[in-house]
């Protein structure tokens, strides 16, 4: 049993926070209160490789594996989460929904533009009746001789406004219920494609939340990606990464909060001694970083597990995503009480390390579902 990262993986580490604090952090109020996506470092993130962080080589990617993809959102989103998300949602989803389950003639047209960072990914399963129950999609897609044609609307889409290439469920056979969702390639400018309203939301502001509208969408027959009637069950393994994503997501942000937090205590002086020195926000500090380390080798478990692929690692991708997910929102409400009134106001990262975890107990599966993946991998129910 190893504990330690390589020489490698540390230098990564080490170029990407420099990056993150030198890139990202002067910007992160400008992006948040703006609601604007950061489009002009996503060339600096394809030239780093983040945008195609666990593809082989062969299609443009940086050819590394879930390990250093952690390591790279983590960084990224002790910085902003926004930035965070964007890479995460174009990887593990869009990007790796082609890799896993594209042809070879799919992979080279689709993957490697987005793997390269020419283009952006977006993954849609959400609909606004259907959640986490999923399985309830209503988007259609009809086989109409060389084409399929699409109908329907996706709602909280990350990326979506900015999405090159789409991955996108649909309904190909009603009868046959979550076994008749397919999924589908769809690129920008496709006639009856377009983007619908973009979400003003609580926290992770600069990422775009959209929806997806088609209207009589017509794609190729060979943009069905996989076999007809697998995309639900195809989806499900998606999201073992993706939940991965999202638990370094949550990793980051309260690693981010925790820093803050001492920081602050650190220079904050109350009747006549730094508030570090009271025992009160001592035991807190103490609490948030034996949580953030606890959720740390969660995840990296998790990604370790992800990295062989003769395993599976479902119950450790939930498992990672639903303690780090609530870690982050306990870390980053207490950043905020220990700023006591400044962690009120925007003039400290505290409020907005609040406003942003509280995703990662709702994305890719709430805490509650992924509660009911861990019981069922537990109790060895489908």
């Amino acid at each position: 049993m190893n504990f330690a990262f390589t020489d490698e993986q540390n230098q990564l580490r080490r170029s990407i926070r420099e990056f993150a604090e030198g890139e990202i952090a002067p910007h992160v109020m400008e992006w948040d209160e703006a609601s604007k996506f950061p489009s002009e470092i996503m060339p600096k993130l394809a030239e780093m490789g983040l945008l195609g962080v666990i593809f082989p080589e062969e299609y443009g990617g940086a050819g590394l594996g879930y390990t250093e993809y952690v390591i790279a959102i983590e960084e990224l989103s002790r910085i902003d989460g926004s930035v965070g998300i964007i890479v995460a949602a174009h990887n593990s989803l869009c990007s790796n929904h082609i890799y896993k389950f594209g042809t070879e003639e799919q992979r080279k047209k689709y993957l490697a533009p987005l793997a390269q960072g020419k283009k952006i990914g977006a993954w849609s399963l959400t609909e606004p009746e259907a959640g986490s129950d999923a399985a309830g999609t209503r988007t259609t897609a009809v086989r109409d001789g060389k084409n399929w044609v699409l109908n329907g609307s996706k709602t909280f889409c990350t990326n979506g406004r900015y999405a090159d290439t789409a991955v996108v469920m649909a309904v190909t056979d009603k009868s046959r219920a979550s076994h008749g969702i397919s999924a589908f390639i769809v690129e920008k400018g496709t006639p009856g494609f377009k983007s619908g309203k973009k979400e003003n939301k609580l926290g992770l502001r600069a990422s775009d939340t959209s929806e997806l509208i088609f209207s009589d969408c017509r794609i190729p027959a060979e943009n069905l990606l996989g076999a007809e009637g697998d995309g639900f069950i195809g989806s499900l393994k998606i999201l073992d990464g993706g939940r991965i994503s999202i638990a370094a997501l949550g990793l980051g942000m309260a690693q981010g909060a925790l820093e803050a937090a001492t920081k602050y205590a650190k220079q904050r002086k109350q009747f006549g001694q730094a508030i570090s020195e009271f025992q009160a926000i001592q035991f807190k500090l103490a609490d948030m970083a034996t949580e953030v380390e606890a959720a740390r080798l969660l995840v990296y478990q998790a990604a370790w597990l992800a990295d062989r692929t003769d395993v599976r690692f479902t119950k450790e991708s939930s498992m990672a995503k639903l303690y780090a997910g609530e870690v982050a929102v306990r870390v980053a409400n207490e950043c905020v009480q220990i700023h006591g009134g400044y962690g009120f106001i925007k003039d400290y990262p505290a409020e907005k390390f609040y406003r942003d975890v509280k995703l990662c107990t709702i994305g890719e599966g709430t805490s509650e579902i992924q509660k009911l993946v861990i019981a069922r991998q537990l109790l060895g129910k489908k």
